[in-house]
């Protein structure tokens, strides 16, 4: 209580001070004949800031605009391949096709079995090598070249013993053969197992050779001698001894 009692004491004195100093202040201003001016109210103009303008957002240019996607280029669809059954069943028809038309070219025409695949090919197409065996339109006649030589195959028995076929052989013209030289005919030699005697078959015949130094004469080697049966040598048609003057040739 004493507190409160002094602190409004002290606000009492205070408040007495003020008033006295106001009063003292208001004398002055009198007697120096100075009246306290109002104070106007200073108006000040308040300009508005005028509002920033709305920004507008630049328009793309069409250089600055993106580029449009690519459409990447499509390929032309590619054919599905030939199943496995569709060749299967082309196959069968291919091979049969081809075999005839093989057939077809190598039918014998003629009586010495030539067939069209060996009678098409001009002379001027040939392949010259050793081996090649040749025929003249106009003969019978069978040749086999060795070394630019035509050796001429004496008969039958010696083209197919020699193992020679038909269709390996060519037709030619006659002046086709005329260019080359003649050389050593293709002999087979024929003996039966039980007689000594050696003949040559030349033209269909059997030319019985006289004895072995005529054999050698003509240049005939002992690998040409092929055993036959007696029989079959004696079917074989006689011809003209070797030498031509040996005389009657005997029978195997």
């Amino acid at each position: 209580m004493d507190k409160l009692q002094k602190s409004s004491r002290v606000d009492q004195i205070l408040d007495l001070l003020l008033d006295a100093l106001v009063e003292r202040q208001q004398e002055r201003r009198k007697q120096s004949g100075v009246q306290p001016s109002r104070a106007r109210p200073v108006q000040t103009r308040v300009e508005k800031l005028p509002e920033p303008a709305a920004k507008v957002k630049p328009q793309r240019r069409e250089k600055d605009a993106e580029p449009a996607e690519k459409i990447p280029d499509t390929p032309a669809p590619i054919p599905p391949p030939a199943s496995m059954g569709q060749m299967a069943r082309l196959l069968p028809r291919m091979v049969a096709g081809v075999l005839l038309l093989l057939i077809l070219v190598n039918i014998p025409f003629n009586r010495h079995g030539t067939s069209l695949a060996r009678a098409m090919p001009d002379s001027a197409a040939l392949i010259i090598r050793d081996g090649l065996i040749l025929k003249g339109k106009e003969s019978d006649e069978i040749y086999v070249l060795e070394d630019d030589q035509l050796r001429w195959i004496s008969s039958l028995e010696a083209f197919e013993r020699l193992g020679y076929k038909w269709q390996d052989v060519h037709l030619v013209a006659q002046s086709f053969l005329e260019k080359f030289e003649t050389g050593r005919p293709m002999y087979v030699l024929f003996k039966c197992y039980s007689s000594p005697h050696i003949y040559r078959i030349e033209r269909e015949q059997k030319r019985w050779i006289k004895d072995i130094p005529t054999f050698l004469a003509e240049g005939h080697v002992w690998e040409d001698v092929r055993l036959v049966s007696c029989k079959y040598l004696r079917d074989i048609p006689d011809g003209p001894s070797i030498p031509l003057d040996a005389g009657l040739p005997p029978q195997p």
